[in-house]
């Protein structure tokens, strides 16, 4: 699907980002803690992200494994019955169009590790 097509909340897609990683340098328990603290209390609203609404902006753990599902699962419930982040396997992905990749990049935000400015949205 385009990203257009997504964004119309139609396709039953969701905006995300897929990382690859080394174990031997970082776990997958660090980084699925790591994307939960940056949700905040994001992880609390059903299909949003900050300002972002509807079913593309749902947030979630996708996993490759059933390690990866049980690490993920421990850590998400870990936040209670209130948590909205979905864990589910990962399915088939699509790249975002030129475009849209290093998007925060092109838009003039840091995309450094450690940086500490907020990410901002823009249009």
């Amino acid at each position: 699907p385009t990203y257009e097509q997504v964004c119309s909340g139609s396709t039953g897609h969701t905006e995300a980002i897929q990382v690859t990683f080394d174990p031997s340098v970082v776990s997958y328990e660090k980084l699925v803690h790591l994307a939960m603290d940056r949700l905040g209390e994001n992880k609390y609203l059903l299909n949003q992200v900050g300002n972002d609404k509807g079913t593309q902006y749902r947030h979630g753990v996708y996993y490759h494994n059933d390690a990866q599902k049980e690490v993920a699962s421990k850590i998400i419930d870990s936040f209670g019955d209130d948590c909205r982040t979905e864990c589910k396997p990962a399915g088939k992905w699509y790249d975002a169009e030129d475009y849209h990749q290093q998007y925060l990049l092109k838009g003039g935000q840091s995309a450094k590790k450690n940086d500490n400015y907020a990410i901002r949205c823009y249009g």
